[in-house]
Formats: C-alpha cells, sequence, structure tokens
C-alpha cells in the first residue's frame, strides 16, 4: 500500500497540468480507488483531490511569477475562466493571482507527499477476519456531518431524542451479528472530508426477519468483515483505533476496504459512556 501511495504520487506530478483519471493511474495495482481515497485522507489529513489542487496552484505560482498571463493558466490547469483560477488559488495561498504577481507572495506551498512506514513499538493489532451472509441494519437514520475527533454532537442529539423504551424494543429485534445496540456510519465520502455528510443510523443487524415499517433500514451485501476490539475511553480510544487501521493494519495485511458502512458494536460501557469495549466491523476485499 505505502508503495502504490507513493507511485501515485509521482503520477500526478507527471500530471498536474492534464486531467487526473485515478481509476487509470490504478490500473493493475489490485487497489480500488475508494480504498486509495481512504487511506491518503487518514494518513495526510487531507482529501486526494485538495492534495491535487494544493500541488497545481503551488507550481501554478512560480508559473505565475514568472510573468505567465492569467488565462493561459487557467486553461493550463484546467479551469474554466480566469476567475475559477483565481478563486482556488486564493483558496490556496489566501491570496489572490495579482496580490502574488505583485508582492511576490504570500505562498502557501504544498510539498510533494513521500509515505513510509514507521515501526513502533512491537504491540500487535488483533483482528477478526469473518464471513457474513446479507442482512439488514435496522433502526433511525438521520444525515449528519462528519467529525474526526471528539464526540459528535449531532449523533449525541440524534440518540438522546429517542425514548428508553426505543432502545429496548431495537435490540429484541436483534438477531444475528454484531450485537447489540449499533452506530451504524453509511455513504461516507470516499476522501473522509471533515465536515462532509454521512449516514448515521442507531440500530441493530437482523437476519431473515422483516423490519417494522416505521425504522429505517440498511440493506447489507454478503461480504468479508474485519472487525477490531477495543477497549478504554470513549470515543476516543475508539477513535484511535480507526486511525490504526490506516497507519498500522491496512498497509500491513493483504486486505482493502469496500464500500458499504462501518459499524460499531458497543459490547460494554459505563454508566456516563466515558469508557467503553466496542467493536469496529469494516468490510474489506481481498486486495
Amino acid at each position: 500500500m505505502i508503495g502504490i501511495l507513493n507511485r501515485l504520487m509521482e503520477q500526478i506530478e507527471q500530471q498536474l497540468e492534464t486531467d487526473i483519471e485515478f481509476e487509470e493511474l490504478l490500473a493493475g495495482s489490485g487497489i480500488t480507488v475508494y480504498h486509495v481515497r481512504r487511506m491518503f485522507s487518514s494518513l495526510a489529513g487531507m482529501p486526494l483531490s485538495e492534495y491535487v489542487r494544493r500541488r497545481r496552484m503551488t507550481v501554478a505560482a512560480a508559473d505565475l511569477i514568472s510573468g505567465q498571463d492569467l488565462l493561459g493558466l487557467a486553461v493550463r490547469y484546467g479551469y474554466g475562466s480566469a476567475e475559477a483560477f483565481g478563486r482556488a488559488f486564493r483558496a490556496v495561498h489566501g491570496a489572490g493571482p495579482s496580490d502574488v504577481r505583485r508582492d511576490g507572495g504570500p505562498l502557501r506551498s504544498q510539498t510533494i507527499l513521500r509515505f513510509s512506514l514507521t515501526v513502533e513499538g512491537s504491540v500487535p493489532m488483533d483482528a477478526r477476519i469473518i464471513e457474513r451472509p446479507e442482512f439488514q441494519l435496522v433502526g433511525h437514520a438521520i444525515r449528519v456531518p462528519l467529525i474526526h475527533q471528539g464526540a459528535n454532537p449531532h449523533i449525541q442529539a440524534h440518540i438522546s431524542s429517542l425514548p428508553m423504551s426505543e432502545h429496548g424494543r431495537l435490540k429484541e429485534l436483534n438477531n444475528t451479528e454484531p450485537s447489540g445496540l449499533l452506530q451504524v456510519s453509511a455513504d461516507v465520502d470516499a476522501d473522509y472530508r471533515e465536515g462532509s455528510e454521512l449516514t448515521y443510523l442507531h440500530g441493530v443487524a437482523v437476519l431473515d426477519a422483516p423490519a417494522p415499517e416505521d425504522l429505517d433500514v440498511i440493506k447489507v451485501p454478503a461480504g468479508t468483515w474485519a472487525v477490531f476490539e477495543m477497549s478504554g475511553p470513549y470515543p476516543e480510544a475508539l477513535q484511535q483505533v480507526w486511525a490504526s487501521t490506516a497507519t498500522q493494519w491496512f498497509p500491513s495485511n493483504p486486505w482493502q476496504l469496500r464500500e458499504g458502512p462501518s459499524i460499531v458494536a458497543v459490547l460494554d460501557r459505563s454508566a456516563d459512556f466515558s469508557t467503553a469495549t466496542c467493536e469496529l466491523w469494516l468490510p474489506v476485499d481481498r486486495g
């Protein structure tokens, strides 16, 4: 995975002035664009599309200062007008093209990224790989913004709005793994951009049983899952496991993320939910 990302960075540099088709660049690698986008975002802290934009504007700034005309630069870097190019330029550098041409800056350069695998400690990261038949996730769904760190207040408000009796009703519907009440994230942006919207469902897994008409349903096709267990402060320990799957587990194993919901099963928790034991279920395919 690390080698594939570094080759992709080299290919991007060669195509900054053309439309970049990631499917073509990754053809023959055995890795899907979806998986690469998710891994890149987790490792680099920005979407892959944002990295390309920053690199283009970094190179364009040198062309601009050297005296090349604005419209010509816009066309070269794939923008339909000088105004569109100027907006993208300002978003990256914090100053418009005319300001930079006059003053020589300010410029915010995006360096070419290089990925490496760092060996840290010798604590193994345990996972279960299991096959699951088609099942349903049944519960109460809402659209919420993605938040990388800390508790998501939108999700907290959604769960708090449900009466206690509804939690018990959902538990009675559960008849398959993952067990218990689940935190489901679906329709997640492949670049994992903070603030992008996702579907959050508070519910349970149901196998071969009709769902009540008043509940939302996410159908999950048959497939392979990687399951990681964690215990500790909540949600910090869970978010650390999320990060570790990208930095440690996926680069070291022949599996890649596939499209589908990610699921958190809460196995045990303190009364105030400050600590918990959870399972993180991620849909995967063999790379």
